[in-house]
C-alpha cells in the first residue's frame, strides 16, 4: 500500500494544477450566468474600432444604454460612474463597456459628450456604436440574454434590460446584477474584491 502513496499524491497535485484556471477563482462569488459573448468588433467614442478581442484576459462590466433614454439609463449611467470611481480608487483591473442599443442617434461624438456628461474615466470605461440595430439585438439576445426591442412608431425609446453584466477574461458571462439600484453597486465590487482584480 505505501508503494501507491507516491503516484496517488503526484495525480492529486497534478489534479489540483489543472483545475487552479478562474473557474476556480470564480467559485469565490456566486455566479448566476454561464454563457459565452459572441464576437463583436464595434466602433468608440473616439472613432477607433473596439471589439471582443481587445477585452480578452480581463474581467469587465457591461451593459445596454442610448443616450436619448428618458428613464432607466440615467439611473445605470450614473450607478455606472459611480462604480467606475470606487474600481478606480481600488486599484482594480477592470473595464466597463456601455453598448449603445441605438445606434442610429448615438454617434462616436454624441458618446463622447455623454461620456463627459457622467464625467466617465475613458481609459477603461468605453462607449460602442457602429452597427445596425439587428446586429446590437442579436448580441443581446443571444449573448446576454436579455429582450432588446425597438421603438414603437410613436416613441423613441429603446426597450431595454437593466442589468449590469460581469463577463470573465474568456469572454464568458458569469453573472448579472441590477443596474437601477445604488444598493447593487456595493454587491458587485464585494464579488470584485473577492476575485482580487487588483
Amino acid at each position: 500500500m505505501r508503494y501507491l502513496v507516491g503516484p496517488l499524491l503526484g495525480l492529486m497535485l497534478f489534479l489540483a494544477a489543472c483545475g487552479s484556471g478562474s473557474g476556480d477563482v470564480e467559485e469565490k462569488i456566486e455566479t448566476n450566468m454561464d454563457k459565452d459573448v459572441g464576437a463583436f468588433e464595434f466602433t468608440t467614442q473616439d472613432n477607433e474600432k473596439f471589439g471582443l478581442e481587445d477585452l480578452k484576459g480581463s474581467y469587465w462590466i457591461a451593459d445596454f444604454i442610448f443616450t436619448n433614454c428618458t428613464t432607466v439609463c440615467l439611473p445605470m449611467t450614473t450607478n455606472m460612474s459611480a462604480l467606475q470611481d470606487r474600481i478606480n480608487e481600488e486599484g482594480m483591473d477592470i473595464q466597463l463597456v456601455s453598448f449603445s442599443v441605438d445606434p442610429d442617434y448615438d454617434s462616436p461624438e454624441v458618446l463622447t459628450e455623454y461620456a463627459a456628461e457622467y464625467n466617465a474615466d475613458l481609459s477603461n470605461w468605453t462607449f460602442l456604436t457602429g452597427y445596425d440595430f439587428q446586429t446590437i439585438k442579436e448580441l443581446s439576445v443571444k449573448s446576454f440574454m436579455s429582450l432588446l426591442e425597438a421603438p414603437p412608431e410613436d416613441s423613441d425609446q429603446v426597450t431595454h434590460v437593466t442589468s449590469f453584466f460581469l463577463v470573465n477574461p474568456e469572454g464568458k458571462i458569469i453573472k448579472k446584477y441590477g443596474g437601477t439600484t445604488a444598493s447593487d453597486m456595493d454587491i458587485i465590487m464585494e464579488d470584485l474584491k473577492q476575485l482580487d482584480l487588483n
